[in-house]
């Protein structure tokens, strides 16, 4: 259970994937937000968020993200691209980010 909401490594291949399934998921809602369909947005929604929080790990920002897909006008944004972007961004600050006082590292 705990392995589901560590954050993963972020690679180059992983930042490409995330933003690859953000695009789609924001270009999918796009083409078809005219057609009306009722629970279309819903459904593409979840996946993106599924998909990206096994993509980068769960992140905080990904649940009002799908919040705001709920709300009828807002889901026409690139919400998901957004929240990529930023989960990205704070990911790597985290990654590089040097180790607490009173941390021993150990290089290999």
């Amino acid at each position: 259970m705990r392995q589901m909401f560590e954050a993963p490594f972020l690679t180059r291949n992983r930042v490409r994937l995330a933003y690859g399934t953000a695009v789609v998921a924001d270009a999918i809602q796009l083409l078809l937000g005219p057609l009306g369909w009722p629970f279309a947005d819903d459904i593409i929604d979840l996946i993106a968020m599924v998909l990206l929080w096994r993509i980068v790990g769960f992140h905080p920002l990904l649940l009002p993200t799908f919040a705001l897909e709920l709300v009828p006008v807002a889901d026409m944004l690139p919400t998901w691209t957004a929240c990529v972007a930023l989960v990205v961004a704070l990911r790597r600050r985290q990654q590089t980010a040097p180790p607490p006082p009173g941390t021993t590292v150990i290089d290999v």
